[in-house]
């Protein structure tokens, strides 16, 4: 796997047109490439943010969570959620790069993903390229972030080996892979956190990567979350009073 990153202005509110700053910046891509893009970006061209003077911070992330447990009930004031399926400190919203903004998840994340992939097949003339937008996350029990996927077009997000044997000859029975978040982490770590300004990358060279010529179907997208009271640390998650936020109504 190769990943080049893409260095772009400083991203504002200014910005609007998330596919002209595609046209400024991203070269034509060959087949079977993957554009990363951080879900900053996205947010701020789709104006998903909040001024930070004269809003209430713990307000806007409580409208924005699905489920979320307060902030006084950890040693770091911070707001532990769920948004989409996904367990995230204030439901994903951040300020850094942000120029006096709290920025929020994209809206309609996924139907954004499958309108760049189309709009780059078109614009490229191309069949098999892949769209993955990206966000940080922390990790129970571990220090640092990693990237995560927040939506992806174009490639099957799992490989099942499930059935499949190991080197001897075990047959395995519960094993999948998430490309979608292991390219994410890839790329998100090599797109760096702080003042790099490289919100872009490509990813090449992918033999374990599946490309499609179309969006993920609903069932495809549906595959890749778990209830949890079906989740492998349902233990955990149901032992915690979840509060319910805006975001799933």
């Amino acid at each position: 796997m190769q990943i080049t990153t893409i260095r772009t202005h400083k991203i504002t509110v200014a910005d609007t047109d998330l596919f002209a700053v595609l046209d400024a910046y991203v070269p034509r891509l060959a087949e079977q490439t993957v554009l990363a893009i951080t879900s900053k970006i996205v947010s701020i061209c789709q104006g998903h943010v909040v001024r930070v003077e004269g809003a209430d911070k713990q307000q806007v992330i409580e409208r924005e969570a699905d489920l979320f447990l307060p902030p006084d009930e950890n040693r770091y004031h911070v707001t532990l959620t769920i948004k989409e399926n996904v367990l995230i400190p204030n439901a994903g919203l951040d300020e850094s790069n942000s120029d006096h903004h709290y920025v929020l998840w994209p809206q309609n994340a996924q139907a954004t993903a499958n309108a760049i992939r189309s709009y780059l097949c078109r614009r490229d003339g191309r069949r098999m390229l892949g769209v993955l937008i990206t966000d940080s996350k922390t990790t129970p029990l571990r220090w640092g972030v990693t990237g995560v996927a927040v939506a992806h077009s174009g490639f099957g997000a799992l490989n099942d080996y499930v059935g499949r044997e190991d080197i001897f000859g075990r047959p395995l029975r519960m094993t999948k892979v998430n490309v979608a978040d292991g390219l994410a982490a890839a790329a998100v770590l090599v797109m760096g956190e702080g003042d790099e300004q490289t919100p872009l990358a490509v990813l090449r060279d992918l033999p374990f990567v599946r490309f499609q010529d179309r969006d993920p179907t609903a069932e495809e997208l549906a595959s890749l979350q778990i209830a949890i009271e079906d989740d492998l640390y349902a233990p955990l998650l149901k032992s915690v009073a979840w509060r319910a936020g805006g975001g799933d109504q």
